[in-house]
């Protein structure tokens, strides 16, 4: 049993890193891939809204498909059709064949999030102590993985397929032949009643908004490094297309070092405390990038936004995990969904700010926002005797079923 829950653990932390490779050397290269296709700055944050708009309804199909397939067999298969979109991204020519490729991205990036949180979840909960962060370590690392593959693209003038195609050979099939051992997880069926959130009671949208709020504010600023960062050094503070890569990977790689000693921080401190301190650290960075004198500056802020902002996602779907024990699967597919609003509302925000007023003006926005965080931090507080708020005890009773024989 021992086993079968490191594999699992081991399998999902590759595929939280294959999709962090991929959406990085996605969103890096915007100025690109902009080139490439000939659309507009106007054009732009139309392509840019679509994606998590269909990404919205990708993760609404998946709680209703997780009713009858597991979260598993969604993953396994959805996540080879994300990086296929990537590759369809970087070789077409025309702007139709782009919106294609954007949307099959969107669509199958849905399913994806949402199922390998599901997996994180139910994972953790079988472990009986704050694992989610690591999960999303990974990702950054897989993050740090694709910008310096973008900046590599970037400096020697490669063309997007080039740049994308030996990663997806590569992750492609590796994620396929790791995904034999991902493990599906069981309700938390003898969880303790929070307010008004019973074991099998179903999803109490009221109870559930709080933590809606703190997912759209916090991808509201990661919505603004990923789309805007590259822009914004070369735009504003005069940086080089490759050293305007550069910002991204620095946001990564802060934000895997947060992630990789955030669970202590919640086992020792509680989620709550944890949560405030990244809500205050990331306006701070926020506050450095809009002073920004010039663009090794403005990397001083990114890297405060990655410190700061690391922390809030993981611990917002765990957060939904243990208010709702015995429909975890049904709420974090719904609080997903706020992950794409807060891209939709970030990125045409961000950009319509910085036309009609100024982009270093615009990055005060998401810096109040996700001070709004701290009105909500209290939803993230963990009950007596469960994971994270310094009382874990083992749970071995939901450990469920490997998908080999899916």
């Amino acid at each position: 049993m021992t086993d079968v829950l490191r594999r699992g653990r081991a399998s999902l932390a590759f595929s939280f890193f294959t999709q962090g490779a991929t959406f990085a050397l996605l969103v890096t290269r915007i100025p690109a891939i902009q080139d490439r296709y000939g659309v507009s700055d106007a054009l732009l944050p139309v392509f840019l809204a679509a994606v998590p708009i269909l990404a919205g309804v990708g993760s609404v199909t998946t709680e209703q498909l997780v009713k009858r397939i597991r979260p598993s067999r969604l993953l396994r298969w959805s996540q080879p059709v994300v990086m296929l979109a990537l590759l369809g991204v970087g070789a077409g020519g025309q702007v139709a064949e782009l919106a294609v490729a954007l949307a099959a991205f969107g669509l199958a990036v849905g399913a994806l999030d949402a199922s390998m949180n599901m997996l994180g979840v139910s994972l953790q909960r079988t472990y009986g102590r704050s694992i989610m962060l690591s999960f999303h370590a990974a990702y950054s690392l897989g993050g740090i993985l694709g910008a310096s593959l973008a900046w590599v693209g970037a400096h020697w003038h490669l063309a997007l397929w080039v740049s994308y195609l030996p990663v997806v050979a590569v992750l492609l099939p590796a994620a396929l032949v790791a995904s034999r051992w991902y493990v599906d997880g069981k309700p938390a069926e003898d969880a303790e009643v929070g307010a008004g959130a019973g074991a099998g009671g179903g999803v109490v949208f009221k109870l559930l908004l709080p933590l809606c709020l703190v997912m759209t504010f916090a991808y509201i600023g990661d919505s603004t490094v990923s789309n805007w960062s590259a822009k914004y050094l070369k735009d504003v503070l005069g940086s080089s297309e490759q050293l305007a890569t550069v910002p991204y990977n620095v946001y990564m790689v802060t934000t895997l070092v947060g992630r990789a000693i955030g669970d202590f921080g919640v086992r020792r401190f509680g989620a709550v405390a944890v949560v405030r301190l990244g809500a205050l650290v990331a306006a701070v960075g926020f506050v450095v990038v809009a002073g920004a004198s010039g663009a090794w500056v403005g990397m001083a802020g990114f890297t405060l936004l990655g410190l700061g902002l690391c922390v809030l996602v993981p611990q917002t779907f765990a957060a939904a995990g243990r208010l709702f024990p015995g429909d975890s699967d049904a709420a974090i597919a719904r609080l997903n969904i706020f992950n794409y609003v807060g891209f939709l509302i970030g990125s045409p925000l961000v950009g319509a700010l910085g036309d009609a007023w100024s982009y270093r003006g615009a990055m005060l926005v998401p810096m109040v926002l996700v001070l709004v965080t701290l009105v909500y931090a209290r939803s993230f507080a963990t009950r007596p005797d469960r994971y994270g708020g310094g009382h874990e005890r083992p749970r071995t009773a939901d450990v469920g079923r490997g998908s080999n024989g899916l």
